[in-house]
């Protein structure tokens, strides 16, 4: 090139000689890497030590932190008493944690947390475990709208009904149902595996651009772009132990389960005709 000194001191260092490998540096999250990243401020806590908390008395804001004291502490097994479906409970826990609530949550609980353990004896409000990123949790009862919004990892299970919207803008991870859940479930999914044992509501799916749906029971209604797929033996299979692990079952058998994927063609709607996107929408 002109106007370039030769003589510059790179040159002498040897770094224009340097074979450069095209390795790409573009990633993807994946939750089941086996080398995760450890957040700086993560607690080593003891599973084996234990401690109990009634909460009746206390604000949101002050379990949420005598929860981190405790991990801080060393408790790597947490029993929230009475918590008396209070407002975000449990929420950013950034740590490995058995962590049980004996009662119910308001709404937004349990929301932006990666790795923690969770069971819930009673029920949830709206928008529970949302951004969820790792961990397990497991609610015995019913839940409310928006179930799961936005989760990226883990597990995140239900055994009563849900509300509507269940996974909206779902990027990845696993949500199970155990009963029914209501409209718009699957909206705008993105990845990961949604299951519900019993019935679903109006607009199951709808813009969906990847993941998979499976339903046991009666559909409403498919949203836009929302389609039936075939169930394959990994299917069934992969249902089947899944379901095991939080002692479920489909009611019909896993294998009489419906499949619902994206039907992609939402994927170029920016190049469709006006005429072609009327048949779409």
């Amino acid at each position: 090139m002109a106007g370039v000194d030769k003589e510059h001191r790179s040159h002498e260092m040897g770094m224009h000689t340097e074979q450069l490998a095209g390795r790409t540096q573009q990633r993807f999250f994946s939750p089941e890497e086996g080398e995760n990243f450890t957040y700086p401020g993560a607690f080593e806590v003891d599973y084996n030590k234990r401690a109990e908390l009634d909460v009746a008395d206390m604000g949101a804001r002050e379990v949420n932190l005598k929860i981190r004291d405790l991990m801080r502490e060393g408790h790597g097994s947490i029993v929230i008493k009475n918590p008396g479906a209070k407002h975000s409970l449990g929420v950013g826990i950034l740590n490995r944690l058995n962590l049980r609530f004996e009662g119910s949550l308001g709404y937004f609980g349990c929301g932006l947390i990666d790795g923690p353990n969770v069971r819930i004896t009673g029920r949830v409000g709206w928008s529970f475990g949302e951004n969820m990123m790792a961990g397990t949790v497991i609610i015995e009862k019913n839940a409310g709208s928006t179930f799961g919004a936005a989760i990226r990892g883990g597990d995140l299970v239900c055994k009563g009904d849900v509300g509507s919207r269940t996974g909206i803008d779902q990027k990845g991870g696993t949500i199970i149902v155990g009963g029914r859940t209501g409209a718009f479930s699957g909206f705008m999914m993105q990845r990961g595996r949604m299951v519900v044992l019993g019935d679903a509501g109006i607009n199951l799916g709808d813009s969906m651009y990847d993941g998979t749906i499976y339903v046991g029971g009666e559909i409403a209604g498919f949203g836009v772009d929302a389609v039936d797929a075939e169930m394959t033996d990994l299917d069934v299979q992969w249902l089947t132990a899944k379901l095991k692990l939080y002692g479920m079952e489909a009611p019909r058998g896993a294998a009489n389960m419906r499949k619902i994927v994206a039907g992609k063609q939402l994927w170029n709607y920016d190049n469709l005709e006006p005429s072609e996107k009327k048949i779409i929408l």
